[in-house]
């Protein structure tokens, strides 16, 4: 049973509209120099200039819609915690193997869990406001901005003249050409949150993180979903042991599962959208109440007139950047979703302060990609950081991989939390560590365990010495680097037979 309310606006739109683009806001009056141009506000645009204003430059913070980037509108934020909905419904189900039963299961309000998320949409809102930027020293601007040369740009008719510049655009869903899509209509990650009601019947394409996150999340509330892949398995860039676990855990949830599937055409009959579907050359077809794509992103910088400003870039893969993360302009750098192929928040962000460094300071830092972490926040949870297995083995890289099942680890016990595992990879005849995948329940907060270690080139050795809480998840970790410890010590034996080793 589901309750829906009707969708009004309430005070935490109000002041979310006017933390991220207040109604009454004028644009400043421009400086004669900048010392940073910023295009978009959000993560990476956010962080640039919050790095720049804190170390006494000049900037100016240029966004055509309003602060904080799908991340915190669309993105992030509100399906986390949509997501938090649905496994604190889902768990209800399964009470009565805690000795906590519910004497039936209660309804749930969607209008409630939406509400629910534009409170918290506001609340974290109040730290990149217009307020508090603008008390920073930034200059705000709200507007379309294109290049006018390689050391200027307009804001609609308001020129922005400047010493350097960073492109933060970010990147918008991409549409799939599938004939008659566009008719039948469909949300994005972009309108899916807007929806009044939640849908009896749910089309996921894409079988990418958006997509499974989003699939699981409407699936456990109530909805019959299908998803649709592409793809022989779930999460492409994932190792297939986590992706197959992930399969479980959906089919479990009661979700109709099609991979190796491509979806060929989509038409409308009344209410109902269908999708008509081929698989091994077997064609079907899907019927939904609503049809959601993710299928994939693509950098907003096709109204920038980059050719103006002698900037290069491709329309898929976005700004053509350097290891500094700088264009072909040598005072224009760019960060984030608009030239990177990791399209995640924290790789926005770090790799903005990264470019802003190398933009104002010369500090010829480079961007690194092995040692940013992801995670796909279904349940459970799959995040990586570093190598995959594939990556080794293209580039000629001997490893030995440590892998220790959760089934293995006491908290996971305790917690009912045993489907997943730690794997870390290692070069072979080193302690180094080189990547690592974690499935688990909280492998979002495990995975940073792993990020410092590699950030800071701690090995296994030491790892093995670290002493962590008990008992604890993170105890995988822990067991991993004793495996590999047994192992040194079990080489160092048989190398000096009758000898003694300590």
């Amino acid at each position: 049973m589901h309750r829906t309310a009707p969708r009004t606006r309430s005070s935490d739109d109000t002041l979310f509209s006017r933390r991220v683009r207040p109604q009454d806001w004028r644009n400043p009056q421009p400086k004669d120099l900048y010392d940073l141009v910023i295009v978009g506000a959000g993560p990476a645009g956010i962080a640039a200039a919050e790095y720049a204003a804190r170390r006494g430059f000049s900037v100016a913070l240029v966004e055509r819609t309003a602060l904080g980037g799908d991340t915190l509108h669309t993105g992030s934020v509100p399906s986390k915690a949509l997501i938090r909905t649905a496994h604190v419904y889902d768990a209800m189900r399964d009470a009565d193997e805690f000795g906590a039963p519910l004497p039936e299961q209660p309804a749930l309000d969607f209008a409630a869990a939406l509400a629910r998320m534009r409170r918290i949409r506001t609340r974290i809102s109040v730290y990149h406001s217009a307020d508090e930027l603008a008390a920073l020293g930034i200059d705000i601007f709200f507007g379309a901005a294109r290049f006018a040369g390689s050391d200027r740009l307009y804001i609609d008719k308001t020129l922005l003249p400047f010493r350097k510049a960073l492109i933060a655009t970010g990147a918008r869903p991409k549409i799939p050409d599938i004939p008659g899509l566009e008719q039948a209509g469909y949300q994005t990650s972009s309108t899916i949150f807007d929806v009044k009601e939640l849908p009896k019947r749910l089309v996921v394409i894409g079988g990418g993180p958006l997509g499974c996150e989003l699939a699981q999340a409407f699936c456990r509330l109530g909805t019959h979903v299908t998803i649709v892949q592409n793809n022989p398995k779930f999460l492409p860039r994932e190792e297939r042991d986590a992706a197959e676990i992930l399969n479980w855990s959906m089919a479990r949830d009661g979700m109709e599962i099609r991979l190796n599937t491509i979806v060929t055409a989509a038409r409308r009959d009344g209410d109902t959208k269908i999708l008509e579907t081929l698989n091994n050359e077997v064609r079907g077809e899907i019927a939904a109440d609503e049809i959601l794509v993710c299928t994939g992103r693509v950098p907003n910088i096709e109204t920038l007139d980059l050719a103006a400003a002698g900037i290069a870039s491709n329309p898929r893969r976005g700004i053509t950047v350097d290891e500094f993360l700088c264009s072909s302009n040598p005072d224009v750098y760019a960060a984030g979703d608009a030239c990177l192929p990791l399209k995640f928040t924290n790789a926005a962000q770090s790799s903005a302060r990264i470019a802003a460094a190398n933009a104002l300071t010369q500090a010829g830092r480079k961007h690194d990609n092995s040692v940013i972490p992801w995670c796909t926040y279904c349940s459970p949870e799959i995040a990586h950081i570093g190598l995959q297995v594939w990556d080794a083995r293209r580039q000629s890289i001997p490893i030995k991989s440590y892998t220790v099942m959760l089934n293995d680890v006491d908290r996971a016990i305790t917690d009912g939390e045993e489907t997943g595992f730690v794997k870390i990879h290692i070069a072979e005849g080193t302690d180094r560590i080189l990547g690592a995948t974690i499935v688990a329940s909280h492998a979002s907060e495990l995975i940073n365990e792993i990020a410092v270690i590699m950030s800071t080139g701690i090995g296994m050795t030491a790892l093995a010495e670290v002493i962590h809480t008990y008992p604890a998840q993170s105890g995988a970790i822990l067991q991993a680097a004793q495996a590999y410890r047994r192992d040194v010590d079990t080489a160092v034996r048989q190398a000096t037979p009758g000898g003694l080793y300590v």
